[in-house]
């Protein structure tokens, strides 16, 4: 169970992580260099944001690769717990 939540809070920060990448990007109008140019437009990023889109990216990524070990290692315990059988005693220690 917990494994599954740590997946489900991984796809949660990889939504936030979306939503502040796009809120981090901006447009602004940059003057002409030259007399006779045209203004253009470049692309401006808010520095916080962008931090905090990283974090939660690498928060992601953390989460998902717990999960998905985790589910991996119970699924493996439960393979090897099912070939196992409970009811054949010890085997003898050398003496």
């Amino acid at each position: 169970m917990r494994h599954a939540i740590q997946l489900v809070l991984a796809v949660l920060a990889l939504a936030g992580a979306v939503i502040t990448a796009a809120q981090a990007r901006g447009v602004v109008s940059v003057a002409p260099v030259a007399d006779g140019e045209p203004s253009t437009t470049s692309f401006v990023f808010d520095p916080p944001l962008m931090m905090l889109t990283w974090l939660l990216v690498t928060t992601a990524g953390v989460l998902a690769v717990l999960g998905i070990a985790g589910l991996r290692r119970a699924r493996k315990a439960r393979e090897a717990a099912l070939k196992t059988p409970a009811s054949d005693p010890p085997a003898p220690e050398p003496s």
